[in-house]
């Protein structure tokens, strides 16, 4: 009796060990889990906050940026130019040609436009044949605008669409707008230079 009573509280001492030591492995893996579930959360808050931050950015850049849409007459003199975006109302545009045409920059007010007879002759005299495809013209258009009450400016480059037909009033030619479309927003001290490159390559 002597012997087994020391060896049987023994025994019990180290059952109240292990389960002490199993009691507090289970407590840091709970808190483990608690943690990592804590990261989880905060991860996919941070997630969602950039996501909804670049999405206010993306929306801010695109209320700034003017994307315009032409329509053109029937005889093909006249392009009317409205913003794509319904938000958005123009002010005022500068319309600027390629510096080999030698035409000076348009500006308009109260009915955005761009006019065949701006620049037809130069162009005419700058571009070879007649033809039913389309050519394109680069301008840089400059646009004043209101958006959400701010008065706002955006400088594009845009190519001008038209066609040479024969019987116009230039040795049996003319000239024809079709449309526009925009290539790039670009700095407004840039601008000139752009075009002035793209024009050798875009006119013939």
């Amino acid at each position: 009796m002597t012997t087994d009573g020391p060896k049987t509280e023994a025994e019990k001492e180290a059952t109240r060990r292990r389960w002490i030591n199993l009691a507090e492995i289970v407590a840091v893996i709970g808190l483990l889990i608690s943690g990592l579930a804590l990261w989880n959360s905060y991860q996919e808050r941070a997630g969602e906050e950039s996501d909804k931050a670049s999405e206010r950015t993306q929306a801010q850049a695109e209320a700034r940026t003017m994307v315009l849409r032409a329509t053109a007459d029937r005889e093909g003199g006249r392009l009317a130019l409205a913003p794509a975006d319904a938000e958005q109302t123009i002010q005022g545009q500068q319309i600027v040609f390629p510096s080999a045409l030698a035409v000076a920059p348009m500006e308009t007010l109260a009915d955005p436009r761009i006019e065949a007879a701006w620049f037809r002759r130069p162009v005419l005299e700058a571009v070879e044949g007649d033809s039913r495809e389309d050519r394109r013209l680069p301008v840089a258009i400059t646009t004043r605008f209101y958006r959400d009450g701010a008065l706002l400016s955006d400088t594009a480059i845009y190519y001008l669409v038209y066609r040479v037909e024969g019987g116009g009033l230039l040795e049996g030619r003319q000239l024809r707008l079709r449309g526009l479309s925009r290539l790039q927003t670009i700095a407004p001290a840039a601008a000139r230079r752009r075009i002035d490159a793209l024009w050798p390559g875009t006119g013939r």
